[in-house]
Formats: structure tokens, C-alpha cells, sequence
């Protein structure tokens, strides 16, 4: 069954965003609006449902400027702040909702969930606090509402993360290893985003060299690279360094698959 997926990406920075503070490179003083990254996120309409991957940081901010009044789920890849540390703002969308939000992680991703947000889970409850459902997940193949997810387990550095497969679109971040069984979980994508951070190699990140040999490994009819720092370059520089079938993924871009 070919279920349609579109995607936004809200954020494409690395966990210090671009601009940095008080960084004055190139990167970071452009007025080119693409050269402007939030932290890592991705809203997914697959079929019926509208998913957000991650809630950093810059959550509340994408949502508004996204115009984004509901989603359905949310999606984390890991616990790394830059990646969880907006679920306070889901307020905004209970209230509106009048329900909690369902959030889907592993076991490690809830247990520092319920450290970070203590006073969510606490005993006597704080008028208005987030309300969060967790749901827990591993790398095993879910659904949500009947529509089928497979997880694709990858290393950050030594921290194994979850990437997500939505019917014919791939979507992994914060990648510096992928391990053949899971490589052939992904292949027959025609859609992948993975994770880029710079030229040079990284300890937990993969490099643009590295990405451009898995890409080829993949397959994909297509691959748009995310998690960029300001180590990477312009925005307008790097479109002509990429290989055909490559684009770079930049803030409020949207494609279909």
C-alpha cells in the first residue's frame, strides 16, 4: 500500500543551531534566510496522521511560525536536550486539544523523560502541566491508528538512537553508524533525510564524505541532508558540492513522497 508522506522540516541545525552566539563566521552572519538552522526536527503527514520527529529546544517556535495547531504524535529519536527539551511547550496544544499528547520513545528515552519533567509524573499535579502519554517502543516494527512504522536502530557515537521508515520516506538523525541489517531495513526508501554536520569527521556525527557512501549504499531516489552545523558552509556554496540525488535540507522546507 503506497501511503502518501510529506514532510517539513522545522529545524536543520546541529544542537547549537546556527547562528551560534556570538559567532561572527560567514554562517552565521548570512542573510541568506536557508543559512538560518533551529535544532533538529521534522514534521511527518504520513497518511491520516501528522507526527512530529523531536521537540527541542526551538519547539515552540517552529510550531508557530509553521502554523502547526495539532499533531498527533511525537516521535523522539533520543533523549539529547536538543531533541527533547520543548516538551513543556505541548501545553499550548493541550489546552487547545483538551488531551495529551502521545509520545513514543524507548525505555532510556521515557526514564530521563520523567527525570527532566519530574513535576509531569509527580504525585500532586501543578495546574497546567504538560499531559503526556508515553508510549514505549524498541526497534521492533509499530503502528499508530493502523499505520505501520519501522524503527531504524543506528549508534551516536556509543548511544544506539532510533531512526523512523514511514512507508516509502526514511528519516535518521545524529548518525555515525548504521549496521548492515538495519542499512537493508532502509533500502527501496525513495526518500531519505540522514544527518550531515560538516566536511571534516566527527566523533558522533556523520561528515559529508561519510553520508555520501552510505546515500550510495542506500539507494534512495532521492536524500536530503539535515543536523547541519555552521562548520558545513553557505547554504548556496554547498548545493554546488553535492553529488546528483543529494540536496541539502534547510528550515520550512517541504517535500512529498
Amino acid at each position: 500500500m503506497n501511503i502518501p508522506v510529506k514532510v517539513t522540516f522545522l529545524g536543520t541545525g546541529t544542537s547549537l543551531g546556527v547562528p551560534i552566539i556570538g559567532c561572527d563566521c560567514p554562517v552565521c552572519t548570512s542573510t541568506d534566510p536557508r543559512d538560518n538552522r533551529l535544532r533538529t526536527s521534522a514534521l511527518i503527514q504520513y497518511g491520516h496522521l501528522t507526527l512530529l520527529i523531536d521537540a527541542g529546544p526551538d519547539f515552540r517556535q517552529q510550531m508557530i511560525r509553521n502554523h502547526i495547531k495539532n499533531i498527533d504524535a511525537i516521535l523522539l529519536t533520543h533523549e539529547h536536550k536538543d531533541h527533547v527539551s520543548g516538551l513543556d511547550d505541548i501545553r499550548a496544544l493541550n489546552f487547545l486539544h483538551h488531551k495529551a499528547i502521545d509520545i513514543y520513545a524507548e525505555k532510556r528515552v521515557h526514564d530521563s523523560i520523567r527525570q527532566d519533567f519530574a513535576y509531569v509524573f509527580s504525585i500532586i499535579q501543578y495546574p497546567g502541566i504538560p499531559q503526556m502519554k508515553l508510549h514505549l517502543i524498541d526497534p521492533d516494527p509499530f503502528e499508530i491508528d493502523g499505520l505501520p512504522i519501522v524503527p531504524i536502530r543506528v549508534l551516536h557515537y556509543k548511544l544506539p538512537i532510533l531512526g523512523f521508515r514511514f512507508g516509502d520516506f526514511t528519516y535518521i538523525t545524529d548518525a555515525n553508524y548504521i549496521d548492515h541489517e538495519q542499512m537493508e531495513k532502509i533500502k527501496g526508501s525513495k526518500i531519505l533525510v540522514i544527518n550531515a554536520l560538516r566536511w571534516e569527521p566527527h566523533l558522533s556525527h556523520y561528515s559529508f564524505p561519510e553520508v555520501f557512501k552510505i546515500i550510495q549504499e542506500i539507494g534512495p531516489e532521492k536524500a536530503y541532508l539535515t543536523h547541519l552545523s555552521h562548520q558545513a558552509g553557505m547554504h548556496q556554496d554547498l548545493l554546488k558540492k553535492m553529488p546528483d540525488g543529494i540536496e541539502v535540507a534547510y528550515d520550512g522546507l517541504q517535500i512529498e513522497c
